[in-house]
């Protein structure tokens, strides 16, 4: 991180190997611009947010994938179970579960409660980069991608691409959000079908269908609400906030993450296909 690099001393031999590798690296305008951190503050509390890039993998991924692949297989069992479902064309319904599975998924990992750790990846170290590249008379790599730029290609493709601290911290932060409101089995219901049936997506024929039934799913969790939680009128909406959570998470990471490791470059599409169309 090039924030803490400010951090060491300046008469480091390293530190000075660091600095010039960068300064040849980095515009005059990134130069003035980058935050510095005073002594003593911990990397995790960096301003560039450097920690949040690393990349990640699953400390134990036989146990966890095998506990994500349970929740995926419940949740495909769930949906097919739902008789409004049936009822669609089945090229309607590929479509609504290949735009929300991952969603559905994370819903469903919350309700089982599936705790997973992970920890970070290896990487050459910034010195080891440096000699390296010094033999083969070539600038320094990037360590990873630009900032907004997406890393993750689709689900299946190419080389495998850990997904980032941050990306992971937005999981762990939805699992605890739902954690915390004791969400029950109903309210999970209510709100996979209100995941489940989005009319927004483009490519539908039966919209205004699959909008009756999203708006029906968000009327039988508002009045589930109101009949078990009379004295918590915020309710509905600190589970309407949970949905919008939901947003955040990217359906490749949740792939390259739990499925990936244990299955290898999959394709999620024709996955989703195969077992949408089994008899779960």
């Amino acid at each position: 991180c090039r924030c803490c690099a400010d951090g060491r001393r300046h008469s480091s031999i390293l530190y000075n190997i660091l600095r010039s590798q960068e300064r040849a690296a980095a515009s005059p305008a990134e130069q003035g611009s980058r935050p510095r951190r005073g002594p003593g503050q911990a990397s995790r509390g960096c301003p560039c947010g450097g920690w949040r890039r690393r990349r990640v993998a699953l400390r134990s991924p036989q146990v966890a994938c095998k506990a994500a692949s349970a929740v995926l297989v419940k949740t495909l069992r769930f949906v097919q179970n739902v008789p409004c479902f049936q009822e669609l064309p089945l090229d309607e319904q590929l479509l609504l579960v290949r735009s929300c599975w991952a969603p559905l998924l994370v819903l469903g990992l919350a309700q089982d409660r599936v705790h997973f750790e992970t920890v970070e990846s290896a990487e050459p170290s910034m010195l080891q980069r440096i000699l390296t590249t010094r033999r083969q008379g070539e600038q320094p790599p990037p360590r990873g991608p630009a900032p907004g730029r997406p890393h993750h290609g689709p689900a299946g493709s190419g080389g495998l691409q850990l997904p980032s601290a941050g990306e992971i911290q937005a999981i762990k932060g939805f699992l605890a959000k739902c954690w915390s409101l004791d969400i029950s089995t109903k309210e999970y219901a209510y709100l996979k079908g209100t995941v489940l049936f989005n009319p927004d997506l483009p490519g539908l024929q039966c919209t205004q269908y699959i909008e009756g039934l999203q708006r029906e799913a968000q009327q039988a969790l508002n009045e589930h609400v109101r009949l078990i939680h009379r004295g918590d009128e915020a309710r509905f909406a600190k589970l309407n906030v949970v949905l919008s959570l939901l947003r955040s998470i990217n359906a490749n990471v949740i792939a390259e993450l739990f499925f990936r490791p244990i299955i290898g470059a999959v394709n999620m599409d024709d996955m989703l296909l195969e077992m949408l169309c089994a008899k779960l």
